[in-house]
């Protein structure tokens, strides 16, 4: 088809309203479209004849869904700034980057996005970081671990910091990295322990209480700061020497153990005999006191016996003389085993203690002599005498003794 045709845009007619069998005219197009968009927000069409002015049908529904359509997302938007904080966190607003309000547990609203903002922080859940180490004490962290005592010995010390929020706003603005601001005061805290102790201190006796000044001191630190964390245990998980050195300190620490085995084996003697000593020491005392005492008073009697004696003796020197004399003699000879006879005495029988003298000599003796020697009566001499062995034999020695 030509441009020439009559059918095509403004030529032979109105239009399309000589025919109706070509495409719609592109300037009825153009104005439709000005008339509708002009509907749509409100103004007037600008048609060339004064007819009606209202918009369509069509331009009217479309913008009634464009209301509507409007309205939910407004209802949207709003509903977004809807949020819930649970029992163990607290809700943290931001208008605008900064800090507006701390919201407790519950459901919570804020203005939506991008005027307010949340961020929701757990108070109650216990954080923990390692220092020394990372997960297992075998990934040792050397520069986190090594440390210097009082007495310049090096030690690797590994301990784990457990903490928890106390405070949500300081824990999200005060401090960039929390975190290893955590790590760098139990760092910074347990240098200074340690570098006031001793090395056997710290590894052995002294771990708990290390650990106990330790936290006081990150506390301050962290307060300090104001980072709003609560540090709630320290933990000491490893204490020794360097690897380098381990071995020489292992046979210092087993002579040091010898050397206390060895004093206690030591004082377990020197309770066991010291005691005896003391007891023995305390017997010969007592022991010397009594012949002390003993021979004191032995001396005291002989002192006193013999002043009876001489003032008897004044009184009888004669009688006094001999009784002293046969006192002696009974005392000399009762320890004896001779017999000492009196040859110049009268012939009167002689009783000799058999039995004693056997017992003095040591020698055996019969059942019969070691009886003890019965007396032998002899009757008088006016009477007859007795019909018996033991009474012809004693008259028999006494006949001898006559002639």
């Amino acid at each position: 088809m030509s441009l020439n045709d009559p059918r095509w845009g403004n030529q032979g007619g109105n239009g399309n309203k000589g025919g109706n069998q070509g495409p719609p005219d592109l300037e009825d197009l153009w104005r439709d479209f000005n008339r509708r968009l002009s509907a749509l927000f409100g103004g007037k069409s600008s048609g060339d004849g004064g007819g009606d002015n209202r918009p369509p049908v069509g331009a009217r529904q479309f913008g009634g869904g464009i209301g509507v359509i409007l309205g939910l997302v407004l209802i949207v938007w709003l509903a977004s700034g809807l949020y819930i904080v649970d029992a163990s966190q607290r809700g943290v607003v931001l208008r605008f980057g900064k800090l507006h309000e701390t919201t407790e547990p519950g459901l919570q609203w804020r203005l939506p996005y991008p005027i307010d903002s949340h961020e929701l922080v757990n108070l109650t859940g216990v954080r923990t970081v390692e220092v020394g180490y990372r997960g297992s004490e075998r990934n040792k962290v050397l520069n986190e671990a090594l440390m210097l005592t009082d007495d310049e010995n090096i030690i690797n010390i590994q301990f784990a910091v457990q903490y928890i929020l106390r405070d949500p706003v300081p824990y999200l603005f005060q401090n960039r990295l929390p975190e290893e601001t955590v790590v760098h005061a139990a760092e910074t805290a347990m240098r200074e322990v340690v570098g006031k102790s001793k090395m056997d201190f710290v590894l052995y006796e002294g771990r708990e209480q290390i650990a106990v000044d330790a936290q006081r001191i990150m506390q301050q630190i962290l307060d300090r700061y104001q980072t709003g964390i609560q540090i709630s245990k320290l933990v000491l998980q490893n204490a020794q020497p360097p690897e380098q050195v381990q071995a020489a300190f292992d046979d210092a620490v087993k002579a040091g153990q010898d050397l206390e085995r060895q004093k206690n084996e030591g004082e377990a003697y020197k309770n066991d005999v010291l005691p005896k000593a003391q007891g023995t020491a305390s017997r010969l005392l007592e022991e010397a006191n009594g012949y002390k005492q003993r021979i004191i008073a032995s001396a005291e009697g002989d002192a006193s016996r013999f002043k009876q004696v001489l003032s008897e003796y004044v009184k009888a020197p004669e009688v006094t003389r001999q009784r002293m004399y046969i006192d002696t003699m009974q005392q000399i000879l009762t320890n004896t085993s001779k017999v000492m006879v009196d040859t110049k005495g009268s012939g009167n029988l002689l009783y000799l203690p058999l039995d004693k003298l056997m017992q003095h000599a040591g020698g055996p003796a019969d059942a019969a002599a070691a009886r003890p020697a019965e007396p032998v009566t002899l009757p008088p001499l006016n009477e007859a005498p007795v019909s018996d062995t033991r009474g012809r034999d004693g008259l028999r020695s006494r006949d001898r003794g006559e002639r």
